[in-house]
């Protein structure tokens, strides 16, 4: 009973410290010490942030406790504080695809979206809706869009099918991103790529609004934004073979009916069209995810957000750790004879699956 008291003492330890990461990162406090790199008096880091001193102090408290920052004196014998830089390697926006810091606004963020709805949805087994998370759709999305304007374009789509897709989005097809949400990554493939026409679909009206002002503010002409259910595709003639290439970035385990969601972006592809479905990298099986390094987070995430989300309009909740062998499972029955899970480049969270009909 000790080691198991030790490790919930620590449980507690580590959950204060990641609500206090959280507000330290949105407020840009690291960023701030790490730009000075030098230790700083409560009075000069709230001169250089713009900050209250009194909560600052209490900040820097559970930093200094959690051994985030280092504390020292200063020649007139005032205490100081430091980020050392290794720290800040991980924790500032300068940090880019090794940024850990930014992680930890999400799950003081599911709290305050979802916590009592959630707890309701354990006696009800119902849904959470989507109205409840405009605070974490809004950080998911700059996350998601931060991430496409570093890597899409430079690194994703050249490795896709060894380079032969950049070929043909170059020549000109017809491409399709479900769930494009605020259509940041159809705008930059529509940009970098004015020879092919784009469709961004999602069914949030809200996110297609601002990715039609995107669209309009890059000056693009073969790009359009509609608003249509992913599990109805089937209903709709039109869509019928209608893209050489769909994508669908973090999008699918999402859904209410993945399955149909997956039937319809089937039903859209041209013969030799491709299908790239990013997701998460994690197994079907709770067993074989005991070990994996982030697995307490990654299924928190989920069950704040992603299955009860999908328990909306008598979804399945599939959740964001439904797994390899459940996604090859659900594409192979959407009617794709060739799926191929591959690791990603510089991305160990997540997995291309790349299919074709």
């Amino acid at each position: 009973m000790t080691d198991f008291s030790d490790k919930l003492v620590q449980i507690l330890n580590y959950g204060s410290l990641n609500l206090a990461l959280g507000i330290g990162y949105a407020l840009k406090i690291f960023d701030v010490m790490d730009e000075k790199g030098c230790a700083l008096s409560v009075e000069e880091l709230s001169q250089a942030t713009g900050l209250n001193a009194r909560y600052l102090k209490e900040w820097l408290g559970i930093m200094v406790a959690g051994g985030i920052v280092e504390m020292t004196t200063s020649p007139d014998s005032e205490d100081a504080f430091l980020l050392p830089s290794d720290h800040g390697d991980l924790l500032c926006r300068r940090a880019g695809n090794n940024n850990l810091g930014v992680y930890t606004q999400e799950i003081p963020l599911l709290t305050a979206c979802a916590m009592e709805a959630v707890k309701q949805g354990f006696q009800t087994g119902r849904g959470v809706p989507f109205s409840n998370y405009p605070d974490f759709q809004t950080f998911m999305s700059e996350l998601a869009d931060a991430k496409h304007r570093k890597v899409l374009i430079s690194e994703f789509i050249p490795y896709v099918d060894q380079g032969q897709l950049e070929k043909r989005l170059q020549q000109g097809i017809r491409v399709c991103d479900l769930g494009c949400s605020q259509g940041v990554a159809a705008c930059l493939m529509a940009q970098a790529y004015p020879k092919s026409e784009f469709v961004g679909m999602d069914n949030h009206e809200k996110a297609l609004e601002q990715a039609r002002n995107l669209s309009k503010s890059y000056g693009l002409s073969n790009i359009e934004f509609i608003n249509q259910d992913a599990a109805k595709i089937c209903e709709v003639a039109k869509f019928n073979r209608l893209f050489d290439y769909v994508c669908a970035f973090d999008a699918i385990h999402d859904q209410s009916h993945p399955l149909d969601a997956l039937k319809g972006v089937r039903y859209m592809l041209r013969d030799g069209g491709l299908f790239s479905m990013i997701d998460i990298k994690a197994s079907s099986n709770i067993k074989d995810n005991a070990d994996h390094s982030m697995g307490p987070f990654l299924y928190t995430v989920s069950l704040m957000h992603c299955m009860p989300i999908g328990l909306n309009d008598n979804g399945s909740g599939m959740g964001m750790m439904w797994g390899k062998q459940q996604a090859e499972n659900l594409l192979r029955q959407a009617g794709f004879t060739k799926v191929y899970a591959e690791e990603i480049p510089n991305d160990s969270f997540n997995l291309h699956f790349l299919c074709t009909p």
